[in-house]
């Protein structure tokens, strides 16, 4: 039986969309397919640390810093070894670029692809029962497989990225993912152990009322983007904002809206991270109709100068991120 809105079978599985749209991916040979099946494996496991952090004490500091200079909580620690796991025994990946280790990890085997990850973005929320995610972004080496990685396999801009999305752990978990043929969100069901088609072909409303930002620190803001709030807030807009980069994004891509994080007095260049927060979103919201920009330029063409390189973010609605780009110029 199939559903005719969208020509897919009812209930259709991730494996099953995976190999019914393979040819779509580019250099289709069955890695890439792989790694989203890893990506979904190990999300599977981290879903299941997740829920019973409370239960079995992971939620909290583990006490001592990330290469971020961030509290690093157990749980990052925990979905970082699940992932980087994964894609060592898959063997597609040839080198993991993740948000927890401060160089780049080279698996020294024949993968074809550059992983980008963030294992677990917003942990800290965790103590409070607040949505969580992981981000990871895709490229294929350019160096020939076999040789060692190198620094221009691992430093390429967005528009390289062959596959791209986010885990979300919330309410339900989902899969949310860009081949570059649309986006595709996939729910979780936990008592058959399989992600089944529920978002396909995702759009965001091209225009929306929510903005998601810290509005705590307006005061190292800068000017355009107070004077864009200011807008924000003679035209009724609503503010919305977690904290959670996953959970934020993932409300605007369905209702509408834009998530900022500008420079500010702290973060002089940024706060989130290039290549696997800013670029791998960056992919799924143009994807889905959206945009994302630093306010003078488009995310997606900025090329890497290291791998934990941080940038400025205006992410969601077309017509918003416009507007917002209006008062930079």
């Amino acid at each position: 039986m199939e559903d005719s809105r969208i020509g897919l079978p009812i209930g259709v599985t991730l494996d099953r969309f995976i190999k019914r749209f393979q040819d779509d991916f580019p250099y289709a040979t069955g890695e890439l397919s792989q790694l989203l099946r890893d990506i979904a494996l190990a999300g599977k496991v981290v879903n299941r640390e997740v829920n019973k952090a409370g239960l079995i004490n992971l939620s909290g500091s583990i006490g001592s810093d990330n290469i971020q200079g961030e509290d690093q909580q157990k749980l990052d620690v925990l979905a970082n070894i699940r992932f980087i796991r994964a894609f060592t025994k898959g063997g597609e990946a040839g080198a993991i670029i993740s948000e927890e280790d401060e160089k780049v990890i080279d698996l020294h085997n024949r993968g074809k692809y550059i992983i980008a990850i963030d294992p677990l973005d917003g942990s800290s929320n965790i103590d409070v029962n607040v949505s969580i995610g992981t981000i990871f972004s895709i490229y294929r080496r350019l160096s020939p497989v076999g040789t060692p990685v190198t620094k221009e396999d691992v430093l390429q801009p967005g528009t390289n990225q062959v596959a791209a999305g986010y885990l979300l752990y919330g309410s339900s978990t989902m899969l949310v993912y860009t081949t570059g043929k649309g986006v595709n969100g996939f729910t979780y069901d936990p008592t058959l152990g399989e992600y089944f088609l529920s978002h396909q072909d995702m759009r965001i409303p091209d225009d929306g009322k929510i903005y998601s930002i810290n509005e705590a620190s307006c005061l190292g803001f800068p000017d355009p983007v107070n004077e864009y709030l200011t807008y924000c807030h003679e035209h009724a807009h609503n503010s919305r904002y977690i904290g959670s980069l996953v959970a934020d994004f993932h409300r605007n891509l369905l209702k509408g809206g834009i998530y900022m994080y500008p420079t500010t007095a702290t973060y002089t260049t940024g706060k989130l991270r290039l290549m696997y927060e800013c670029n791998a979103l960056a992919f799924v919201v143009e994807q889905a109709g959206g945009m994302a920009s630093t306010g003078n330029s488009r995310i997606l063409e900025i090329v890497p100068n290291n791998v934990h390189q941080r940038c400025p973010i205006f992410i969601g609605s077309k017509v918003m991120v416009e507007r917002l780009e209006s008062y930079f110029m």
